[in-house]
């Protein structure tokens, strides 16, 4: 490999690399307090949505055949974000709890902009890491998932979202006209109990108990507890409030995304149980390109459901023929999608648009809904 294709590959990688930006923002916050506090989030939401007004959109394509040893850029990003949030994390437990010059609502502002690096990058990250085959990127999944209380999102991606997206039997399918104060109350107990279920059916067919230790929710919760019980160690009481409340808003911040990606999308029932295969157009997707610098690609989201073991910046751009659009990036459509009205307002005829594109023969929608819905009760 020559130097110049070495500096070349740097080079496209390097806008990927912007999320590091946002670590030293909250440390700004913790040190100096104020209105410093808020710039994590403002910078996350609307800086970036001010910079897909700048650069517009990316309809380029890598080659999807490119090999691993020339995305090593890209691949490092993922890994070595792991550490740095770990020791920001645990390094503002220990600052905030010991800083005087802090009010208690400056002490909840920095860990609420905590969350939402934790929730919009860690959060992220773990998705890339989990779906790789090696052992150490799963490994380092888990741990950015246990840093938030949520391990067994692995769980739920992995062996319910993609193999039933679109259909009742995936909680995290938003359904057409559920706002999303409906369906995050929802979606927090239906994704926990769906995980564990299919865990525990993957034990069954194996012949072994729930109980059996290669459960991966035992890993799950060892980790948890030791996330927690560092919160404590280094900040007593008001570290481990910190620490919920940075793990609160980057649940929220997730199944805001996930509302947004499915919403109203919905495969085809053949009958018996079954369903169309997943193509391109049971996803939103968003090409705007400094959006989808900071979520590595996310917003390609129907390519990574056609394609779920491709790499991010392998991840190809689908046109609107082949998969709806969204009209803007995550930053944006998440905050509308906080606003039903104006959700609804936005999304609903885009969804009967996509309905009269891909499923003109089925007229009657709420009758469909039911008729194809074979989860038990």
């Amino acid at each position: 490999m020559t130097t110049s294709n070495t500096l070349a590959r740097w080079q496209s990688a390097l806008p990927f690399w912007m999320s590091f930006a946002l670590l030293p923002l909250v440390w700004i916050g913790a040190v100096y307090g104020g209105w410093t506090v808020f710039l994590a989030p403002l910078v996350t939401w609307y800086l970036f949505a001010a910079l897909d007004g700048v650069f517009g959109l990316n309809l380029d394509n890598a080659d999807p055949l490119t090999s691993e040893d020339e995305l090593v850029w890209y691949t490092a990003l993922t890994s070595v974000w792991v550490p740095l949030q770990f020791v920001t994390l645990y390094g503002l437990i220990w600052y905030v709890t010991r800083a005087s010059h802090l009010t208690g609502l400056e002490k909840f502002g920095v860990f609420f902009g905590m969350g939402v690096l934790t929730g919009t990058v860690g959060i992220n990250y773990s998705h890339e890491l989990m779906h790789q085959k090696n052992r150490v990127e799963r490994w380092l999944a888990d741990i950015l998932l246990s840093m938030v209380l949520y391990s067994h999102f692995r769980s739920e991606h992995l062996l319910v979202h993609h193999r039933f997206v679109g259909t009742p039997r995936d909680p995290v399918t938003a359904r057409y006209n559920e706002g999303f104060l409906r369906f995050y109350p929802r979606v927090l107990k239906q994704s926990w109990h769906s995980s564990f279920r299919a865990e525990q059916e993957m034990l069954a067919r194996k012949d072994l108990p729930w109980s059996d230790l290669s459960n991966p929710f035992f890993r799950y919760w060892g980790l948890q507890a030791v996330m927690l019980l560092l919160a404590m160690l280094l900040g007593g009481w008001g570290g481990l409030v910190l620490f919920l409340v940075q793990a609160g808003v980057a649940i929220w911040q997730l199944e805001l995304v996930n509302y947004v990606e499915h919403y109203g999308l919905t495969r085809k029932h053949l009958g018996d149980g079954k369903y169309e295969h997943v193509q391109p157009r049971h996803s939103w997707n968003a090409s705007q390109k400094a959006s989808n610098w900071l979520l590595i690609n996310l917003q390609r989201h129907s390519d990574h459901h056609y394609k779920p073991n491709r790499r991010f910046p392998l991840l190809q751009h689908h046109a609107e023929g082949d998969a709806p659009q969204l009209p803007y990036g995550y930053p944006v459509m998440t905050v509308a999608a906080m606003i039903p009205p104006l959700w609804r307002r936005v999304m609903n005829p885009r969804v009967r648009g996509w309905r009269q594109k891909y499923y003109p023969e089925i007229t009657n929608w709420a009758s469909y809904n039911k008729s194809s819905n074979p989860m038990p009760k």
